[in-house]
């Protein structure tokens, strides 16, 4: 009975994946050019989400600053959900749907990109952000599911909507993480050229 609900965790995990492919190669595709084009102009991503996302946000950050796959220069990237004291500070002191917002005030500029992570599509402080990088005139790639809920109706045409056509939370964090992954390897592959996929 476990091993068969394990089994079947596997199948609609790979189901979600092999229907979402194509209809999220386009908004992926459109995420690596706009993150290339912030990255090679000197600019940065901020990238945030809460929980899962939050996690998934840094695990993006660590693959840019670090590496992805593959040897190349260190690319600009913070996680706007790892300084404690900020995040504290903020949400004692103001509200904590503004913790990311300040942050991107604070450090985003013209040019940067607006990595945002919300399965629902509506978290209030992912939301905020959004709005605090169209004031700085960052570009806004969002993650969503569930249809994109607000952030979908907040984003402009400039800015890159990426929705997991699911409405289970693990499943969309699951795609989530393929699209980051889609996204290292797209601005590595601009950057350096085709390389055979590792094994």
């Amino acid at each position: 009975m476990l091993e068969q609900r394990i089994q079947q965790h596997f199948i609609d995990s790979a189901d979600l994946k092999y229907q979402a492919a194509q209809a999220l190669s386009k908004p992926i595709a459109s995420a690596v050019q706009a993150i290339l084009a912030c990255v090679t102009s000197g600019g940065k991503v901020l990238a945030c989400g809460n929980g899962g996302s939050a996690a998934d946000a840094q695990h993006f950050s660590a693959e840019f600053v670090g590496r992805f796959e593959r040897e190349r220069p260190e690319l600009g990237a913070i996680a706007l959900t790892t300084d404690s004291s900020i995040l504290t500070a903020i949400a004692n002191d103001y509200d904590y749907n503004a913790v990311f917002a300040k942050q991107v005030r604070a450090l985003g500029q013209a040019g940067d990109v607006l990595l945002a992570l919300s399965t629902s599509g509506n978290s209030a402080n992912v939301l905020a952000a959004i709005a605090a990088a169209h004031e700085r005139e960052m570009t806004v790639v969002a993650l969503t599911g569930r249809g994109g809920g607000k952030i979908g109706q907040a984003l402009r045409e400039t800015d890159v909507h990426i929705c997991v056509p699911h409405e289970r939370t693990a499943r969309i964090q699951e795609v989530h993480i393929l699209a980051l992954h889609c996204i290292c390897d797209g601005v590595d592959t601009q950057l350096l050229g085709e390389q055979e996929t590792p094994t």
